[in-house]
C-alpha cells in the first residue's frame, strides 16, 4: 500500500513547485536573470531538505548544490506555437506509471537551434510537456543523457505562454531546463525526449549532470 505520509509528502513537494514557478514568472518579466537564481536558491533547498527530495540518502549528506549553468539571456525565447496538421500520439511505458499517453499539440522553432516537439498529456489533468535532449547529453559534465525538462505544467514547471483559439506563445528559457527525478533516484517513472525533442547543437545552459555539489 502507499505510504499516505509519502503521498503528503509528494503533494507539498508539488505545492512548493507550483509556488516557486509562479513567483519566477513574475519576476522573469523584467529580471529572468535574478528570477534564475531565485529558481536556483529554491531548488537547492528542496533537494537538501524536503521529505520528497529524489536524491538518494547517500547523496543527501555532502550535498551544498545542484549544478546549474550561468544564466545566460540568449537563450530565452518566447515562441509561436505551430499547430500539428494531423493526429499524432506517443505512448511512453514507465516502471511505475504504466504507459503514459501523449498527444502532440504542435512544434516550436528555437533559434540557432531546431524544431521541438510540444506534447499534450493525455490523461487525467493534461498539461503540457516539452523534454529537450541536447548535443552535450550523456557526455562527462555535459547533460543527463536521457533529456531534460522545459516545460511540464502538470507539475508546476511552467514559464508562461499566450493562447488564443488555439494558437498562441510559449516561454522557453533553456537556463530553466532541469533533470528528470529519474536521473537522481531510479524508483522514479520520468518520461524522457523522443526523437522530436533531441537538438543536433550543444545547450550550454540550465541543469548539468555530474557530481552534485
Amino acid at each position: 500500500m502507499t505510504d499516505p505520509l509519502t503521498a503528503l509528502d509528494v503533494a507539498d513537494w508539488r505545492r512548493r513547485v507550483f509556488g516557486l514557478y509562479a513567483g519566477v514568472r513574475q519576476l522573469a518579466t523584467t529580471d529572468p536573470a535574478a528570477a534564475h537564481a531565485v529558481w536556483i536558491a529554491a531548488r537547492d533547498d528542496l533537494f537538501a531538505a524536503h521529505p520528497a527530495s529524489p536524491l538518494l540518502p547517500e547523496d543527501r549528506a555532502g550535498f551544498t548544490g545542484l549544478p546549474v549553468a550561468p544564466y545566460d539571456p540568449a537563450w530565452r525565447f518566447e515562441l509561436d506555437l505551430i499547430p500539428a496538421t494531423s493526429e499524432v500520439r506517443m505512448e511512453v511505458p514507465t516502471g511505475t506509471d504504466g504507459v503514459v499517453p501523449f498527444e502532440l499539440l504542435g512544434t516550436v522553432r528555437v533559434p540557432f537551434a531546431g524544431p521541438l516537439d510540444v506534447w499534450r498529456l493525455a490523461s487525467y489533468a493534461g498539461g503540457i510537456f516539452i523534454p529537450v535532449k541536447d548535443a552535450l547529453a550523456g557526455r562527462p559534465g555535459g547533460t543527463y543523457g536521457g533529456g531534460r525538462y522545459l516545460i511540464d505544467t502538470v507539475k508546476g514547471a511552467d514559464l508562461g505562454s499566450t493562447a488564443s483559439d488555439g494558437t498562441g506563445s510559449l516561454v522557453l528559457d533553456f537556463n530553466f531546463a532541469y533533470n528528470p527525478s529519474c536521473a537522481y533516484d531510479p524508483a522514479w517513472a520520468c518520461p524522457l525526449a523522443q526523437a522530436g525533442n533531441i537538438l543536433p547543437v550543444e545547450v550550454p545552459v540550465g541543469e548539468r549532470y555530474g557530481d552534485i555539489r
